[in-house]
């Protein structure tokens, strides 16, 4: 299965707020779908720690220090 990127998982969560805003859905289905957002959400964290990190790195890198 391939990792999802930072925007699509941005995405999702976005789409996942708008069903749930919809007063028509069940309980079950609420429940559903914002564990889905958090599953989306914590993954777009995850890629946007990594970008700081690798940002860091190649600041070292160049620079010599952190920024």
């Amino acid at each position: 299965m391939k990792k999802k990127s930072f925007e699509e998982n941005l995405e999702e969560a976005k789409a996942l707020v708008e069903k749930l805003m919809d007063n028509s859905i069940t309980l079950e289905e609420s429940i559903k779908l914002y564990k889905d957002g958090l599953k989306a959400i914590e993954d777009a964290q995850k890629a946007l720690e990594s970008a700081k990190l690798k940002i860091k790195k190649i600041s070292k890198d160049e620079f010599g220090d952190e920024l």
